[in-house]
């Protein structure tokens, strides 16, 4: 019974579709015999973050089932980039800056996954990609037909706005299907952004190797807006954040993510996560239970030590709205731009966050004389000042 419930939760949790259906992975997971998952990470960035976290907590579930679980890195296809959600083709990586990106993910993913058990392992596409020849391409290209590589919504979009579909773009979903082939996975696990790319890999299990391959979808971390929470909006989470910043950025979190993220970024019982839902829709202040939230997450990556210890200076730094009085000092020149000095001082994560807290009036500099907002992009930094940036996060720069 115990293990039945675990593949419940397995199959809802955070899980926003399964192919061909719950009930057909249900029946596999249930019949005793060792399935092996995959997910794939196009290293396209240096860190990882809660969006891949989503991904990372429903292979833990796998892996305590016993079930094979494989990491892929996508060593060849992050050298072709992912068009989704791309109106743009993506800027190309070369093989030295995948390396190197990917040279702490294990350390992150360790957080979440055991690495010391047996049952997980770690690949890497440009293994057997960079092998296929000319007839073998034909082959795989011949699986598809055009209309279906069309179905793609930001292709459809592209092609509205009259703007170019790069042929190696095309191609982007053959060669993740192909990846499915080579492991012989029986499962492959993505957000729901993904479901194009990992249904091609079903297509292509079916003609290769005659066999089902499952797909599971999963949930987005968003925004209210329907931004998803990661690099390109500028609104991420990284895995090796410190406690005390993690903590501050998920409590900067809007009151509506408040469920969601107990669903996709904890481990919380969902009785209790049902429970939050019902006392927010009760009344109950969203304050004490984004507090919880934010606790339960930094747990995970920092233990809960550290996590008992930022919920504290949280709240003894920001309960009565104070500037800290352990503010952060960064030397900066007189006329650097201020969201260079936020980047370095490691208060931001890109430019994309930078304008979008900007854009939110969420920038200010606080003076003796009070509060100002700031509203330019290219702001400047003149004599010494301290800045609010977001809800929780100051910087005091020394010119």
């Amino acid at each position: 019974m115990e293990n039945q419930d675990k593949i419940d939760e397995l199959l809802t949790r955070g899980v926003e579709r399964v192919y061909p259906s719950k009930e057909f992975l249900k029946a596999r997971l249930e019949s005793g015999q060792q399935l092996t998952i995959y997910y794939g990470i196009d290293p396209t960035s240096p860190t990882l973050h809660l969006g891949h976290a989503v991904n990372l907590l429903k292979l833990r579930a796998f892996q305590d089932l016993g079930h094979q679980v494989i990491i892929l890195y996508g060593g060849f296809t992050a050298q072709i980039g992912d068009p989704t959600d791309k109106l743009a083709t993506r800027q190309p990586l070369s093989s030295g800056q995948i390396k190197k990106n990917v040279s702490r993910y294990k350390k992150l993913i360790g957080k979440v996954l055991n690495l010391k058990k047996a049952n997980i392992r770690f690949l890497d596409n440009e293994q057997w990609s960079n092998k296929l020849k000319p007839r073998d391409l034909m082959d795989l290209a011949s699986k598809f037909t055009v209309p279906q590589l069309l179905e793609r919504d930001m292709f459809q979009e592209r092609i509205k706005q009259g703007k170019e579909i790069r042929l190696h773009e095309f191609l982007y979903p053959l060669f993740q299907a192909y990846d499915a082939v080579t492991m012989d996975v029986d499962i492959q696990l993505g957000g729901n952004d993904q479901t194009f790319n990992m249904l091609a890999g079903r297509t292509l299990m079916r003609k290769m190797k005659n066999r089902e391959k499952a797909v599971l979808a999963m949930k987005m971390l968003v925004d209210p807006t329907g931004k998803k929470m990661g690099k390109t909006e500028g609104n991420m989470v990284s895995l090796d954040e410190k406690p005390d910043m993690m903590f501050g950025k998920i409590m900067s979190w809007p009151d509506d993510m408040i469920v969601l993220g107990f669903e996709l970024c904890t481990a919380t019982p969902l009785a209790e996560v049902t429970r939050v839902k019902t006392d927010l829709a009760g009344g109950k202040n969203p304050r004490d239970s984004k507090l919880l939230l934010a606790e339960s997450v930094v747990a995970i990556y920092h233990g809960v030590p550290k996590a008992k210890r930022a919920r504290e200076n949280f709240l003894k730094t920001f309960s009565e709205g104070k500037t800290p009085d352990d503010i952060r000092e960064f030397k900066s020149t007189a006329g650097s731009l201020l969201s260079d000095c936020l980047l370095t001082a490691g208060i931001i994560s890109s430019k994309a966050e930078w304008r979008r807290l900007v854009g939110e009036n969420a920038v200010s500099m606080i003076s003796p004389d009070g509060t100002t907002k700031i509203a330019d992009f290219n702001f400047k930094v003149g004599n010494s000042a301290v800045f609010k940036i977001g809800k929780h996060r100051f910087l005091r720069i020394v010119s």
